[in-house]
């Protein structure tokens, strides 16, 4: 489960979709400014849409699960409310005198424009898009600005009591067990699925040679920090703890079929050839409630003022003039 103490800011009010290329769309900076929607005469374009609407199937094919078009549709309709509410929220917000500093901007600007590598690159991907720096700093203060409305109004006011956590953990365990978990270490020798033979006999003795070295009883931590070409190399070769399906299959399938303390064989994945040695096994087991409380306590917090500030745009809505023109 995934707490967070602050709601709405980077998942519905400000989501980091600023960066999806506008051309990629096929459509023109005057194609990007018809609008979609109107809320008491403020204009949401067909750019703000198509931005989100690329981010989330961009998302979903990161994680292998691309959209079909029954779920694209559904999606279309949610990205649109989701784009009202917020507008909604945002003169709401205003009329009731919210605003943020200048520095706390500055701040969250800074934060979405160090996940590039380098400004050459934030400036680049910027500049195909149809905002400017001062957009975009003005987008990060409306969400701004609407999360602190939201805190105020609803979020502070929230109490979840010790009961009602202990309540919901115990109703909802299934949510805090933790599957079997193995800690290992490994020894890589890269080469390419695709590289000629050569390359990959040369690769296989590399590896066949500190298998020798193991089974002779050398240090496995050493050998991995003197001869992995794996990023874990200075850790000993370490890599924490992981679960099934965490790793490529049969990196998996040889993790989890050893002992504490056993090397595997030779094991060929598509970055190389690998040693691996189990270090450690957890059992599947349930979080402790003591160790989740806190942070429990936050996320019933956060869905009971979700609730509220879905019934309080629900009822801004009916009283706001609403306008829909996307096809």
């Amino acid at each position: 489960m995934i707490l967070k103490h602050r709601i709405l800011l980077w998942m519905l009010v400000l989501p980091i979709l600023f960066f999806i290329p506008l051309h990629s769309l096929g459509l023109t900076n005057e194609a990007s400014k018809k609008k979609v929607a109107a809320v008491n005469g403020a204009i949401i374009t067909q750019g703000d849409f198509d931005r989100e609407i690329i981010g989330i199937r961009q998302k979903m094919l990161s994680k292998g699960t691309p959209l079909s078009e029954a779920e694209l549709s559904k999606i279309r309709y949610q990205v649109l409310e989701s784009l009202i509410n917020r507008e909604l929220l945002y003169q709401e917000s205003l009329k009731k005198g919210v605003r943020v500093k200048e520095e706390t901007i500055e701040k969250e600007f800074s934060a979405l424009k160090g996940r590039f590598p380098s400004d050459e690159q934030f400036n680049m991907a910027l500049q195909k898009t149809d905002l400017s720096i001062a957009g975009l700093k003005s987008q990060i203060k409306r969400g701004l600005i609407i999360q602190q409305y939201i805190n105020e109004l609803f979020y502070q006011k929230v109490e979840v009591s010790p009961e009602d956590t202990k309540a919901y953990y115990d109703g909802h365990r299934d949510l805090f067990k933790q599957p079997e978990q193995v800690r290992a270490s490994h020894i890589l020798i890269k080469v390419d699925p695709q590289a000629k033979t050569s390359e990959k006999v040369t690769a296989r003795k590399k590896i066949k040679d500190i298998e020798e070295k193991i089974r002779k009883g050398e240090n496995f931590n050493t050998l991995a920090r003197n001869f992995s070409e794996g990023p874990s190399s200075a850790k000993g070769g370490d890599l924490g703890y992981f679960k099934r399906g965490q790793m490529v299959p049969s990196f998996d399938e040889a993790a989890f079929g050893l002992k504490p303390g056993e090397v595997s064989d030779i094991v060929e994945t598509r970055f190389g050839y690998h040693l691996i040695k189990m270090t450690d096994k957890r059992p599947e087991f349930t979080v402790a409630y003591d160790e989740v409380k806190e942070k429990l306590q936050q996320y019933l917090k956060q869905q009971k003022a979700q609730q509220k500030v879905d019934a309080y745009v629900k009822d801004l809505k009916e009283n706001a003039k609403v306008e829909r023109f996307l096809n």
